[in-house]
């Protein structure tokens, strides 16, 4: 006789609570907010608290709020029609939203990088040819991510799927195991690396992380959008910055015990020999990798679709047989955030069409009003990144600040797209914070390679770096693209 799911209750309360409090209080919320915005919004920061406390999976919690939306009455399940109009859309048309399944697509893409081999014989290259030393290893580890990251838009998959089974290999070869003495030998220096690197390219390109696409679907809602390429143009700069320096940096201030490394070029050889010459399959996954990327850098330039060349890509890898339809069912992962993703970014905008967050924008402009505007915008990506000590999860961090912090920098007169790009980029390094950040600083924290103390220690330092980095160059590089 199959258990019950294990599910902890006790987790629901703060949500539940939250959301009461909110909802009860609708007869003396702040006059300009109409009953059904003070509505949404109670059920919003209940959703929103329940992606913190987790009683359930985030797609779980989302559901349930999703649920309620309905059944409460705020929002209609099917579209309203009167006279063949369509004076109110369904609750379904959530589950249409473009940014959510470019993702489950970029999910499919990176499945079939991993399924195919090409991401380990990639990975094991670049530790041949650059891994005669330690520094050369974590170089070679920032180049892995960074060539998987495009098509890569979950970074856990990326940092825990692709990257770390790679270090822990080589860790094994010098002797440097995990809650030991020894993890400073080689470990700790390449599973911290591997995570600020990780910081790095998920900031580069619009596909390398969920809560990039959650700041393009939010964007959107304040008439904003976000594109690939110039996503990584306004990018780039700072990025590659970071991306040169902070390996190094690392190992300056948190330096590995072995500091020749011969080893890890004859193991990376060993490797490649057992894998043989490159496959049919890898040769397929190589070739509509590389039109994939090429398309999304010109899709702005053709005027295509980013997700419609995702749908085409995959398409493709299932015509060509790299991939099977079994693969895409099995890729839980990408079917989990249509779900959450979809939900989250249907409720901040039903919070616009209700007028919240128009009212909450309106509000703080009018107290911060004769401020620079640049003044303003630094100091909301500030606040951005900080109030991530906060959260334990990126997408509920975006979710609930991103649309707000964004209103509000226009209203202060920031340039829409510059605004919603800094932004963006920042809710990508605000991930550097803490041990729990993100799903892959849980999956590299969790290796025993390093300490939590050293974590925070070296993480809050490379914040302070990633802030004067993005916020300095990273603003005057965007002034001579002309995006202000």
């Amino acid at each position: 006789m199959k258990a019950l799911e294990n599910i902890d209750y006790k987790k629901f309360i703060m949500p539940i609570v939250l959301g009461l409090i909110f909802w009860f209080t609708t007869p003396i919320r702040p006059a300009g907010v109409t009953v059904a915005a003070w509505h949404m919004l109670a059920i919003f920061i209940a959703t929103i608290a329940g992606c913190i406390t987790l009683p359930l999976s985030i797609s779980g919690v989302t559901l349930i709020g999703f649920t309620l939306t309905i059944v409460l009455g705020i929002v209609p399940l099917a579209d309203k029609v009167v006279n063949g109009k369509v004076i109110e859309k369904g609750a379904i048309n959530a589950f249409a939203n473009s940014s959510a399944w470019l993702i489950v697509m970029a999910f499919m893409i990176s499945r079939g990088i991993v399924k195919t081999g090409l991401g380990q014989r990639i990975a094991l290259y670049f530790v041949k040819w650059f891994g005669h030393k330690s520094l050369g290893l974590g170089y070679a580890i920032g180049a892995i991510d960074l060539l998987v990251s495009p098509a890569t838009p979950s970074n856990a998959a990326r940092a825990g799927g692709v990257v770390y089974p790679l270090i822990k290999s080589l860790a094994n070869t010098f002797g440097s195991k995990p809650n030991d003495p020894s993890r400073k030998k080689m470990g700790s220096y390449l599973v911290f690396t591997e995570f600020q690197v990780n910081i790095i390219t998920s900031s580069l390109f619009m596909t390398a992380c969920a809560p990039n696409l959650i700041a393009v679907a939010l964007a959107s809602k304040a008439g904003v959008t976000l594109s690939w390429m110039p996503w990584l143009m306004a990018s780039i700069v700072p990025a590659a910055i970071c991306l040169i320096t902070v390996p190094y940096f690392i190992y300056k201030l948190y330096p590995p015990e072995v500091k020749e490394t011969p080893n890890a070029r004859e193991w990376a050889t060993d490797q490649l020999k057992e894998m043989g010459k490159l496959t049919i399959p890898e040769k397929m996954m190589a070739i509509i990798f590389a039109i994939t990327l090429i398309l999304w850098m010109l899709s702005s330039t053709l005027g295509i679709d980013a997700t419609l060349i995702a749908f085409v890509s995959v398409t493709l890898l299932l015509l060509t047989g790299v991939l099977s339809p079994k693969d895409l069912l099995s890729e839980t992962g990408a079917w989990n955030i249509l779900i959450w993703l979809s939900i989250l970014v249907f409720m901040a905008e039903k919070l616009t069409q209700f007028g919240f967050i128009g009212w909450i924008s309106s509000s703080i402009a009018a107290e911060i009003k004769g401020v620079n505007w640049l003044v303003a915008l630094i100091i909301l990506a500030l606040v951005l990144f900080y109030t991530h000590y906060l959260f334990a999860s990126a997408t509920a961090h975006n979710s609930a600040m991103y649309l707000p912090l964004l209103t509000v920098a226009i209203a202060a007169g920031a340039p829409k797209v510059m605004a919603a790009q800094f932004l963006a980029m920042f809710s990508a390094i605000m991930g550097s914070t803490t041990h729990y950040s993100s799903p892959a600083a849980s999956v590299l924290a969790s290796s025993g390679y390093v300490k939590q103390n050293e974590w925070w220690k070296l993480s809050f330092i490379f914040g302070i770096f990633y802030i004067l980095v993005y916020g300095i160059i990273g603003l005057a590089w965007m002034k001579i693209i002309g995006m202000w």
